[in-house]
């Protein structure tokens, strides 16, 4: 296995990663300070980025304001950097300033088959056992049963359970279709807190998958009450191999060292990005390999069976609290399919393929993609980061 290092680090600018209207856009980011040697929570304002932890020790806490916009806008720092510095540190340094993934004390949840196409490659999945030799004869016979027999069904409808019928009849139910057209959403535990990584960092797969791919996915912010206070983007890296072989085998298919990328920033909702706007999100993907493959794909949030407060509801509410707040995958219309190391073998990853994601309101998260066993050891826990806070005299 390769270590991180045998690739290069993408280049990266302010001008490549900001929203195309980041000057009115009010962007949360955290950066690793090695003053104190922890994060900061900081506010991005054009190609500055201003530290804000004197004001908000956590990007939890700032979630938990009514004024929180206001906070990144207008609030005073003790420290300001340039972005294109924060940008081009090296990867894994502690004694250099360098941006984290823009989360910290929220817990980091997903929400899983929310989009028809990827809902009928996890079937496939299912029906290759994990095996992708297998998938391009049962993508044929998938599609040719179900056509569009999905297309613009509401899950939990009438039209649903007759959709539910038809599959049955012909032996294809799944239980992927049961949480894509379903009442209830499927709903999980991506990655453990603070283990999330940011842009320019390296995104980590098994050294032992074969079969696995990125997911580029709309991230929902929410406070302690289920309140959506603000967007991302996020990576939620999937072993495909690993699922097909057993649903039951979700967590070490989903949450392995560096499979969890969230970033570039956290743009909050205000009068000029509102939920509708989040409803009408388009997410970009390109995936560039060190042998020059390049893979385009897109997902947009118009085509999601299920609306974000929907699936903000399954996760928060009577049921289950959040006392630091959520951080909520979406899920995501794309799954590649085109072959790539063998015919009838469909994508995955190769170490070293550079992974862009990106829409328009949101900037762009940048990784490069090692085994998670090389990439850098997660040991920056909750503990750690109170400890840190407590020393600074910020809590």
């Amino acid at each position: 296995m390769e270590s991180e290092t045998a690739h290069p680090r993408p280049v990266l600018t302010a001008r490549s990663v900001l929203p195309e209207d980041a000057d009115r856009a009010a962007l949360v980011a955290r950066v690793h300070h090695p003053e104190w040697d922890g994060p900061c929570v900081a506010a991005v304002r054009g190609e500055r980025v201003v530290d804000l932890t004197a004001v908000v020790p956590t990007v939890s806490d700032l979630m938990e304001r009514d004024d929180a916009a206001a906070v990144v806008r207008d609030a005073e720092g003790r420290h300001v950097w340039r972005l294109d510095d924060l940008l081009g540190a090296p990867v894994g340094r502690r004694d250099v300033p360098h941006l984290l993934a823009p989360v910290d004390l929220q817990v980091i949840k997903a929400a899983g088959v929310t989009f028809a196409r990827s809902l009928l490659e996890r079937v496939i999945e299912e029906r290759a056992g994990g095996d992708p030799a297998q998938a391009a004869e049962i993508r044929a016979r998938v599609g040719e049963v179900v056509g569009g027999t999905l297309e613009g069904v509401r899950p939990g409808s009438p039209e649903a359970d007759k959709a539910k019928e038809v599959l049955v009849s012909e032996g294809l139910w799944s239980q992927y279709l049961e949480v894509g057209i379903g009442p209830d959403p499927e709903v999980f535990t991506k990655a453990p807190v603070l283990s999330a990584v940011g842009t320019g960092a390296y995104i980590g797969v098994l050294g032992t998958s074969v079969w696995n791919n990125p997911e580029p996915e709309v991230v929902l912010v929410a406070d302690s009450r289920g309140r959506i206070r603000g967007a991302a983007l996020g990576n939620d890296v999937n072993l495909r191999d690993v699922e097909g072989r057993s649903a039951l085998l979700l967590s070490r298919a989903k949450d392995n060292n560096a499979s969890c990328a969230i970033g570039p920033f956290v743009r909050l909702l205000d009068d000029g990005f509102d939920l509708e706007a989040v409803r009408g999100l388009d997410v970009d993907l390109r995936v560039e390999g060190t042998d020059g493959y390049v893979l385009h794909g897109r997902s947009s949030m118009r085509e999601i069976s299920r609306d974000v407060l929907d699936l903000v509801a399954a996760t928060h509410g009577p049921h289950h609290q959040y006392p630091d707040g959520f951080a909520l995958f979406t899920g995501t219309l794309f799954a590649p399919t085109e072959d790539r190391q063998a015919p009838g073998a469909g994508f995955t990853h190769e170490y070293g393929d550079l992974v862009r994601i990106s829409s328009p309101r949101l900037g762009a998260l940048v990784n490069t993609v090692t085994a998670s066993e090389r990439a850098a050891p997660w040991t920056y826990g909750v503990g750690a980061l109170m400890r840190n806070l407590a020393r600074r005299g910020v809590l």
